[in-house]
């Protein structure tokens, strides 16, 4: 081997056994082993030496090549191995130490107010029973005895879906699965029907754009406002407890004849007023009558021979009284803080 050859294999060497670092390798590799390396200009210097002494110093170049290379691939073997030896060090778990335990998800509090008042009136006799979000106007109001000029129908309660064929809206309440149910089976009629309704509404801290129902309907041969009374009142103290006190009070809805509001005594003051009652003693439930004779025979009910009522709440209200919270607005905002807490009362 020349000189030359000799004085960069020590070079090389030299350097190499320097190093301790993978960006250090890689500069080195580039120095002697790349393309524009050391070695590489050596190869292309063999044409320029005389022909006799061609041959020997190509052989002594590929040797050196094939030296360092070797010695390349050791270095580099020993500083991966340091290097994986220091991050297992640096990251070291001490099993030992207690574990983390993992966040348990549970039911939103919406939802879980929904399967209680399902299951009590499923206990009642009343079969659950889902329905489209997106409606058709005939189901959402004509057939329930909402005439065209009715104020529900304005654009300001009602999200409406533009259509060519037909009016289309965002149900603004659960009562068109009345109108469907009674289209498909014939009396007796014991259904509840919870669901997610839409209202164009100003936020505040009791009404958001979007919100959920429970409907109920009943329908037979003589049904009565007794049997409407005492299945609300039983409803009331299963969710509210058995001490509760009910109060009916006539009201007006187009699809029920005659329509009461019904209300429960205030569970915070024990109907002597407070804050929450307005100081009345008493908090309004839900609004409820006895359907009227056109919504039965919209689905071909005869209303001589059949009576039934209905009723409709709002779950997130209904969730607010039984457990104090202040803002509608609080259940959507995803804070898992007030969710977790929320659901350890639940629990």
């Amino acid at each position: 081997m020349s000189d030359e050859l000799e004085r960069l294999e020590r070079e090389a060497t030299d350097k190499l056994e320097s190093i301790s670092t993978e960006d250090e390798l890689a500069t080195w590799y580039r120095t002697y082993l790349g393309r524009q390396g050391e070695v590489t200009s050596a190869m292309k210097g063999i044409s320029q030496r005389p022909a006799e002494e061609r041959p020997a110093f190509g052989q002594a170049v590929n040797a050196l090549r094939n030296a360092l290379q070797e010695a390349f691939d050791a270095r580099q073997d020993n500083i991966l191995a340091a290097s994986l030896r220091k991050r297992l060090n640096d990251e070291a778990i001490d099993v030992t130490l207690p574990g983390r335990l993992p966040q348990a998800g549970n039911l939103h509090p919406v939802t879980k107010m929904i399967r209680d008042i399902t299951r009590v009136f499923g206990l009642m006799g009343f079969q659950t029973v889902e329905g489209p979000e997106v409606e058709d106007a005939y189901y959402a109001f004509d057939a329930l005895n909402i005439p065209q000029d009715h104020p529900a129908r304005d654009v300001w309660d009602t999200i409406f879906i533009e259509s060519d064929q037909r009016e289309i809206v965002l149900r603004p309440h659960t009562s068109p699965m009345q109108i469907r149910t009674m289209e498909q089976v014939d009396p007796p009629v014991r259904v509840v029907v919870p669901g997610r309704c839409y209202r164009y509404e100003a936020l505040d801290a009791t009404h958001e754009w979007h919100f959920h129902q429970i409907e109920g309907l009943a329908v037979d041969t003589n049904i009565t406002m007794t049997d409407l009374k005492g299945t609300l009142a039983e409803f009331a103290r299963q969710i509210f407890g058995q001490e509760r006190k009910v109060r009916f009070r006539c009201d007006y809805f187009p699809f029920v004849e005659p329509g009461v509001d019904f209300a429960i005594d205030c569970m915070f003051c024990e109907g002597s007023g407070c804050r929450v009652c307005s100081k009345t003693g008493w908090i309004e439930l839900l609004g409820a009558g006895m359907v009227h004779p056109n919504v039965l025979r919209h689905v071909g009910y005869d209303p001589d021979e059949y009576t039934g009522w209905a009723f409709g709440m709002g779950i997130e209200r209904i969730v607010m009284l039984k457990y104090g919270i202040e803002d509608i607005r609080h259940f959507y905002q995803g804070d898992v803080r007030f969710l977790s807490q929320f659901n350890r009362v639940l629990a």
